[in-house]
Protein backbone atom coordinates (compact mmCIF):
# COMPACT_ATOMS: atom_id res chain seq x y z
CA UNK A 1 0.00 0.00 0.00
CA UNK A 2 1.20 3.51 -0.82
CA UNK A 3 1.69 6.06 1.93
CA UNK A 4 0.59 9.68 1.52
CA UNK A 5 3.95 10.77 0.14
CA UNK A 6 3.76 8.12 -2.59
CA UNK A 7 0.18 9.05 -3.44
CA UNK A 8 1.23 12.69 -3.81
CA UNK A 9 3.95 11.66 -6.26
CA UNK A 10 1.47 9.44 -8.11
CA UNK A 11 -1.08 12.25 -8.56
CA UNK A 12 1.65 14.56 -9.87
CA UNK A 13 2.81 11.84 -12.30
CA UNK A 14 -0.65 11.24 -13.76
CA UNK A 15 -1.38 14.96 -13.85
CA UNK A 16 1.66 15.40 -16.09
CA UNK A 17 0.54 12.50 -18.30
CA UNK A 18 -2.94 13.99 -18.69
CA UNK A 19 -1.37 17.30 -19.74
CA UNK A 20 1.20 15.74 -22.08
CA UNK A 21 -1.47 13.70 -23.88
CA UNK A 22 -3.71 16.73 -24.31
CA UNK A 23 -6.45 15.28 -22.12
CA UNK A 24 -6.52 18.57 -20.19
CA UNK A 25 -5.64 22.16 -21.13
CA UNK A 26 -4.68 25.17 -19.02
CA UNK A 27 -6.00 24.51 -15.50
CA UNK A 28 -8.67 21.97 -16.50
CA UNK A 29 -9.31 18.62 -14.83
CA UNK A 30 -8.74 17.14 -11.39
CA UNK A 31 -7.46 13.97 -9.76
CA UNK A 32 -8.04 12.51 -6.30
CA UNK A 33 -7.01 9.55 -4.19
CA UNK A 34 -8.86 8.23 -1.16
CA UNK A 35 -6.37 7.55 1.62
CA UNK A 36 -6.56 4.82 4.24
CA UNK A 37 -7.92 7.15 6.92
CA UNK A 38 -10.88 8.07 4.67
CA UNK A 39 -9.47 11.44 3.76
CA UNK A 40 -9.03 12.54 0.15
CA UNK A 41 -5.90 13.92 -1.49
CA UNK A 42 -6.88 16.27 -4.32
CA UNK A 43 -5.39 18.47 -6.98
CA UNK A 44 -5.75 22.21 -6.33
CA UNK A 45 -7.93 24.62 -8.24
CA UNK A 46 -6.49 27.08 -10.73
CA UNK A 47 -3.30 25.15 -11.50
CA UNK A 48 -2.07 23.28 -14.57
CA UNK A 49 -2.05 19.55 -13.98
CA UNK A 50 1.26 19.44 -15.83
CA UNK A 51 2.98 21.86 -13.46
CA UNK A 52 2.08 20.51 -10.02
CA UNK A 53 4.46 19.56 -7.24
CA UNK A 54 3.55 17.16 -4.41
CA UNK A 55 3.12 19.95 -1.88
CA UNK A 56 0.57 21.71 -4.12
CA UNK A 57 -2.01 19.04 -3.34
CA UNK A 58 -4.82 19.56 -0.84
CA UNK A 59 -6.04 17.12 1.82
CA UNK A 60 -9.78 17.21 2.58
CA UNK A 61 -12.24 15.17 4.62
CA UNK A 62 -15.24 13.34 3.16
CA UNK A 63 -17.31 16.52 3.44
CA UNK A 64 -14.79 18.46 1.33
CA UNK A 65 -13.43 20.50 4.24
CA UNK A 66 -9.73 21.30 3.92
CA UNK A 67 -7.50 19.55 6.43
CA UNK A 68 -4.16 20.73 5.09
CA UNK A 69 -2.58 22.40 2.08
CA UNK A 70 -1.54 25.90 1.08
CA UNK A 71 -3.84 25.97 -1.96
CA UNK A 72 -7.62 25.67 -2.39
CA UNK A 73 -9.37 22.50 -3.52
CA UNK A 74 -11.37 22.45 -6.76
CA UNK A 75 -15.09 23.21 -6.55
CA UNK A 76 -15.58 19.90 -8.40
CA UNK A 77 -14.47 17.96 -5.30
CA UNK A 78 -18.18 17.22 -4.67
CA UNK A 79 -18.24 14.97 -7.74
CA UNK A 80 -15.29 12.97 -6.40
CA UNK A 81 -16.75 12.70 -2.90
CA UNK A 82 -20.07 11.44 -4.30
CA UNK A 83 -18.28 8.66 -6.20
CA UNK A 84 -16.29 7.67 -3.10
CA UNK A 85 -19.47 7.54 -1.01
CA UNK A 86 -21.37 5.42 -3.53
CA UNK A 87 -18.46 3.16 -4.47
CA UNK A 88 -16.47 1.88 -1.46
CA UNK A 89 -14.23 -0.02 -3.90
CA UNK A 90 -12.98 3.18 -5.55
CA UNK A 91 -9.66 4.64 -4.42
CA UNK A 92 -8.74 6.90 -7.35
CA UNK A 93 -10.65 9.26 -9.68
CA UNK A 94 -9.65 11.16 -12.82
CA UNK A 95 -11.69 13.95 -14.39
CA UNK A 96 -10.40 15.21 -17.73
CA UNK A 97 -11.45 16.64 -21.10
CA UNK A 98 -9.92 14.31 -23.74
CA UNK A 99 -10.78 15.88 -27.08
CA UNK A 100 -12.63 13.12 -28.92
CA UNK A 101 -14.56 11.76 -25.96
CA UNK A 102 -15.50 15.27 -24.87
CA UNK A 103 -16.64 15.92 -28.43
CA UNK A 104 -19.08 13.03 -28.06
CA UNK A 105 -20.22 14.47 -24.73
CA UNK A 106 -20.75 17.89 -26.33
CA UNK A 107 -22.69 16.26 -29.17
CA UNK A 108 -24.91 14.44 -26.67
CA UNK A 109 -23.80 11.00 -27.87
CA UNK A 110 -22.95 8.25 -25.34
CA UNK A 111 -20.23 5.72 -26.11
CA UNK A 112 -22.52 2.81 -25.42
CA UNK A 113 -22.27 0.78 -28.63
CA UNK A 114 -20.49 -2.57 -28.28
CA UNK A 115 -17.97 -1.96 -31.06
CA UNK A 116 -14.77 -3.20 -29.40
CA UNK A 117 -14.52 -6.32 -27.26
CA UNK A 118 -11.74 -4.88 -25.09
CA UNK A 119 -13.93 -1.91 -24.11
CA UNK A 120 -16.84 -4.19 -23.16
CA UNK A 121 -14.41 -6.23 -21.05
CA UNK A 122 -12.78 -3.27 -19.30
CA UNK A 123 -15.63 -0.75 -19.02
CA UNK A 124 -18.88 -2.31 -20.14
CA UNK A 125 -20.47 0.77 -21.70
CA UNK A 126 -19.82 4.49 -21.27
CA UNK A 127 -23.08 6.37 -20.62
CA UNK A 128 -23.79 10.08 -20.97
CA UNK A 129 -24.90 12.05 -17.91
CA UNK A 130 -27.14 15.02 -18.58
CA UNK A 131 -25.56 18.47 -18.28
CA UNK A 132 -25.04 19.93 -14.82
CA UNK A 133 -23.18 23.13 -13.99
CA UNK A 134 -19.67 22.19 -12.76
CA UNK A 135 -19.20 22.60 -9.03
CA UNK A 136 -22.93 22.58 -8.27
CA UNK A 137 -25.43 19.96 -7.04
CA UNK A 138 -26.78 19.81 -10.62
CA UNK A 139 -23.67 17.89 -11.67
CA UNK A 140 -23.70 15.38 -8.82
CA UNK A 141 -27.43 14.80 -9.29
CA UNK A 142 -26.84 14.04 -12.98
CA UNK A 143 -24.05 11.58 -12.19
CA UNK A 144 -25.58 9.80 -9.21
CA UNK A 145 -27.83 7.29 -11.06
CA UNK A 146 -24.91 6.11 -13.23
CA UNK A 147 -22.07 5.70 -10.73
CA UNK A 148 -22.93 2.30 -9.27
CA UNK A 149 -22.98 0.46 -12.60
CA UNK A 150 -20.24 2.22 -14.57
CA UNK A 151 -16.54 3.02 -14.17
CA UNK A 152 -16.47 5.77 -16.81
CA UNK A 153 -19.08 8.43 -17.55
CA UNK A 154 -19.32 11.13 -20.20
CA UNK A 155 -20.68 14.41 -18.83
CA UNK A 156 -22.70 16.37 -21.37
CA UNK A 157 -20.91 19.53 -22.56
CA UNK A 158 -18.19 18.95 -19.97
CA UNK A 159 -15.83 15.98 -20.11
CA UNK A 160 -15.15 12.52 -18.74
CA UNK A 161 -14.82 11.05 -15.26
CA UNK A 162 -13.25 7.62 -14.65
CA UNK A 163 -12.54 5.75 -11.45
CA UNK A 164 -11.02 2.55 -10.12
CA UNK A 165 -9.52 0.76 -7.17
CA UNK A 166 -6.24 2.60 -7.84
CA UNK A 167 -5.41 5.91 -9.49
CA UNK A 168 -3.45 3.98 -12.12
CA UNK A 169 -6.55 2.02 -13.13
CA UNK A 170 -8.65 5.19 -13.14
CA UNK A 171 -6.11 6.84 -15.45
CA UNK A 172 -5.97 3.79 -17.75
CA UNK A 173 -9.74 3.96 -18.08
CA UNK A 174 -9.42 7.57 -19.26
CA UNK A 175 -7.03 6.38 -21.96
CA UNK A 176 -9.45 3.60 -22.91
CA UNK A 177 -12.39 6.02 -23.18
CA UNK A 178 -10.48 8.38 -25.47
CA UNK A 179 -9.09 5.52 -27.59
CA UNK A 180 -12.59 4.09 -28.01
CA UNK A 181 -14.01 7.52 -28.85
CA UNK A 182 -11.49 7.84 -31.70
CA UNK A 183 -12.46 4.41 -33.04
CA UNK A 184 -16.17 5.23 -32.77
CA UNK A 185 -15.56 8.50 -34.61
CA UNK A 186 -13.87 6.64 -37.47
CA UNK A 187 -16.93 4.38 -37.79
CA UNK A 188 -19.14 7.47 -37.97
CA UNK A 189 -16.90 9.00 -40.65
CA UNK A 190 -17.03 5.75 -42.61
CA UNK A 191 -20.80 5.81 -42.28
CA UNK A 192 -21.02 2.30 -40.92
CA UNK A 193 -20.90 0.52 -37.58
CA UNK A 194 -20.99 -3.21 -36.90
CA UNK A 195 -21.68 -3.67 -33.18
CA UNK A 196 -21.06 -7.03 -31.57
CA UNK A 197 -24.03 -9.37 -31.41
CA UNK A 198 -26.06 -9.71 -28.22
CA UNK A 199 -24.63 -13.21 -27.79
CA UNK A 200 -21.06 -11.95 -28.09
CA UNK A 201 -21.74 -9.16 -25.60
CA UNK A 202 -23.25 -11.60 -23.11
CA UNK A 203 -20.11 -13.74 -23.26
CA UNK A 204 -17.90 -10.70 -22.71
CA UNK A 205 -20.03 -9.46 -19.81
CA UNK A 206 -19.82 -12.90 -18.19
CA UNK A 207 -16.04 -12.80 -18.54
CA UNK A 208 -15.95 -9.27 -17.10
CA UNK A 209 -18.03 -10.31 -14.09
CA UNK A 210 -15.84 -13.35 -13.50
CA UNK A 211 -12.45 -11.70 -13.96
CA UNK A 212 -13.01 -8.13 -12.78
CA UNK A 213 -15.51 -8.45 -9.92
Amino acid sequence: MFDERQHRAEIVQFGKLLHQKGYVAATDGNLTVRLENNTVLATPTGMSKGMMEPDDLVLVDMEGRKISGRRSVSTEIAMHLLIYRLRPDVRGIVHAHPTTATGYAAAGIPLNKALISEVVLSLGSIPLARYGTPGTPELTEALEPLIADHDAILMANHGVVTYGDTLLRAYMKTETVEHFAKIALVTHLLGQQQPLSDEAVEKLVATRLRDFS
